[in-house]
Parts: structure tokens; sequence; C-alpha cells
């Protein structure tokens, strides 16, 4: 029985954790997700309730850059999803303030887990820490890594700095003290919110929406939806097969003008119409320098990188849903949430 056996989530607000909490829960799991702030418990199972029982759900205040608390929230927990790791909207002047709670804290939660005696620990990587920094390069596979420098962002760069700190630990680990390791890269993540709060994945669509920008960039993006990237984390805590591996998770590559014009014929007959028409990159540029969320999309100009979900399907059985569904869905949320008005 699934009931008594106890997962830890941690980042128990975020978008993805909190989608990852709602299958686990339906599954019949018991949930400790960590939060920074003990007093978002309520707000954080209030949403959770309007998805799944919740019965099976606790909270442990923990944070990335702390020691303390770490122990008591993964006591007597047979997995856990680490998907916490910074996300601002807007790019920081110092890289180190993402490279380091990224990295430092999932050195924590893999310590803590160790002391614990975790069976398997599930990361969420991204594929930010498999394709960046390769100019040359536009397919990829799991056996790619991402090349830090100053170029590639403050983002990417902890989320490769992290998964390879991760890895080493792991490597390090006493042989009489094993403990296996899975890490899910997903891709852009759209699709449906669990609390209004959302994400900074969210916001660039969410600036199309509220016509915010004055059209598309000559730009697109690999994408998969937030309910798959959960269901990913499932399947990679349970399978034998996928200990120790990488899995990218990606369900295919959609140009910003292609989910515009689908978001426009969904949503602009109901009052919510989307700029369709494709900006020169000089335009982007421009609007750029007023706008950090949209300075975030300036070095993806023009390019088209593509993954290889192979792995994930053949490995997991994972069959992500139709794009077209999730783009839909993910406008429908915003709307029903009231973030576009």
């Amino acid at each position: 029985m699934t009931a008594s056996v106890q997962v830890a989530v941690t980042g128990a607000s975020g978008y993805i954790a909190l989608h990852v909490i709602a299958a686990l829960l339906d599954q019949g799991y018991a949930v400790r997700g960590t939060l920074r702030d003990m007093a978002r418990g309520d707000k954080v199972r209030a949403a959770l309730a309007k998805q799944v029982d919740v019965t099976g759900l606790s909270f442990a205040e923990t944070d990335l850059m702390a020691d303390a608390g770490w122990d008591a929230a993964l006591a007597d927990c047979r997995y856990v999803m680490h998907v916490a790791s910074p996300l601002p909207a807007v790019e920081p002047k110092n890289h180190d303030d993402l490279i380091i709670p990224a990295r430092d804290g999932a050195l924590r939660v893999l310590a803590a887990a160790a002391r614990a005696g975790v069976q398997r620990v599930v990361m969420t990587s991204s594929i930010a820490a498999v394709g960046y920094g390769h100019e040359d390069k536009s397919n990829f596979t799991e056996a790619d890594w991402s090349v830090v420098s100053e170029e590639i962002g403050a983002y990417a760069a902890s989320k490769t700095i992290a998964e390879r700190a991760a890895r080493d630990f792991i490597a390090g680990l006493p042989v009489a003290q094993p403990m296996e390791f899975v890490t899910i890269n997903p891709s852009f993540v759209l699709g449906p919110l669990i609390d209004p709060d959302g994400s900074a994945s969210i916001e660039l669509v969410r600036k199309l929406m509220a016509r915010e920008v004055p059209g598309c960039p000559k730009m697109g993006f690999s994408l998969v939806d937030v309910r798959d990237v959960a269901a990913a984390h499932m399947a990679a805590m349970i399978n034998p097969d996928a200990a120790g591996k990488r899995y990218i998770c990606d369900t295919e590559f959609r140009m910003m003008a292609q989910v515009a014009e689908l978001r426009n014929l969904t949503f602009g007959p109901g009052g919510h119409p989307v700029r369709t028409r494709v900006l020169p990159n000089w335009v982007v540029r421009m609007v750029a320098l007023f706008d950090p969320v949209v300075g975030r999309i300036v070095p993806d100009l023009g390019r088209q990188k593509r993954y290889d979900n192979a792995a994930i399907r053949q490995d997991l059985n994972w069959q992500p849903r139709p794009m077209d569904e999730t783009i839909i869905a993910t406008g429908e949320s915003l709307i029903e949430m009231g973030i576009i008005k």
C-alpha cells in the first residue's frame, strides 16, 4: 500500500512541485512538503484540496541556504522529490544569487536524504543543464551538458552546476550507504496552474495574452506540460531501471507565433485576443532594454534546439499529451484564476 510510504517534496509551493504533490496524493502516498515559510501551508493545502484529497499532506519548514530542519523533514521518507530551485523572472546581476542556493540546496537535501536512509532521490533539473553554451549544435541528448559561462545566464548555470554537484555527491557516497538518484530535465513548462501565484515560466505566456508585448519574437521553445513533468517524476521514483539516469522531459518544439496563433483562435473570440504578428529581432532587443522578462529570450532569437526524448519514452513509458491541449489549458487556467482579465 502506498499510504504507508512517505515522500518528501521540496519547494512545495512551486508550480511543478504542486503538480508532483497532487500526483503523489492521488496515488495514495503520504507527502511531506517543505516550505521556507510555514505560514504558506494553509494556502498550499487549500489550493491542492481543489484537485485531490489532502489528508496525507503535511509540511516541514526548511531553507535551501540553511541546515536546520532538513533531517526532520526527510525522516522516515522512502523517496525524496527535490524540486525546489530558484527561478526568478528577472536575471540577477550576480549569478551566484542563483547558483549558490541551487547547488548548496541540492547538496543539503542529498546529505539529509543519505542520513535518513532514503532509497531514491528524484531531482528536477532542466534542459538548461543540457543544451546551453553550444554555439554550433542544435540537437541534444542526455549525454550533453551545458557549457557554463557568463553568456548562458544565471539560471542555466545554476541548473548545470547543481546537477553536476549532485551527481558528484552521489558518486562519493560510501558503498555501504547507497542511495539512488535520478534527474528529470524538463523543457519550457506550460500547463494549468494549481495556485495563482504561478511561475516565472508562465510569465511570458501571460504577457502575450495580456497584450503586454507588441507581437511574437522570431524564436521558439521546446515545450512540455507540467502534468507530464509530474508523471515523469512519479515514474522515475519507482522504476528500477531509472537509477542513476537523467531524462530529457520534452514534448515538441513550437515557434512562439504558432503558440500565439492557437491562443488567438481559442481565446480571441471570448475577449482575449493575442497579438500574432512576428517582430523583427531589433524590436525585441529594444523591448528587452525595458523588460527583463523579454531580455531573457534575446540570446535564443532565431535558434531552434531539438531535444531527444526517446529515453524517457522507452524507460519510463512516458506518453505526453498533445501540445495543443497544453497550450489551451494554460490559457484557460490564467483566465480562470483571474491572472488574465
